[in-house]
């Protein structure tokens, strides 16, 4: 009896101290400002996928000429994807279709987008959309920046 209470309390105090985890790396990502919650599909089909398979949620941040992606449900200090302001190129945006609109958060808008001939697609908030686009636009004099 005594040993399955010990096993119970360890099997809770590891269940708290990894979401006390989560909660402090969100809070250390967040600290400098500029994050967004935002979604992402890596080698986003062609047409979209209404299935909403791919997407991985997560929180993005600004950090000069780069935008930092960091997954949500993940341990790592260091960012998922890195996505370099000059190499972005947008390609249109719409609203989640079918299955997509329970995987991506509600009100999300979804921007099509080439990093480096790779194609993905993000989903963020139309207020994030807006502040995306806006540091997109924003780009020192000399850079090309391809927005649609």
């Amino acid at each position: 009896m005594v040993l399955a209470l010990t096993v119970c309390g360890i099997v809770v105090a590891l269940v708290v101290v990894g979401l006390f985890v989560f909660g402090l790396r969100r809070r250390l990502i967040q600290r400098s400002g500029g994050t967004f919650d935002c979604s992402l599909r890596w080698d986003a089909p062609e047409s979209g996928d209404p299935g909403g398979k791919g997407w991985a949620y997560g929180v993005a941040r600004y950090n000069g000429d780069r935008v930092e992606w960091f997954r949500v449900f993940s341990y790592a200090p260091r960012p998922r994807r890195v996505l370099e302001r000059s190499a972005i190129e947008v390609a249109g945006r719409r609203l989640p279709e079918g299955e997509e609109e329970l995987a991506l958060l509600s009100d999300s808008v979804v921007l099509a987008c080439l990093h480096r001939g790779t194609r993905l697609e993000l989903a963020m908030s139309e207020d994030a959309l807006t502040g995306f686009l806006a540091w997109l636009e924003a780009a020192p004099p000399g850079q090309r920046v391809n927005v649609a």
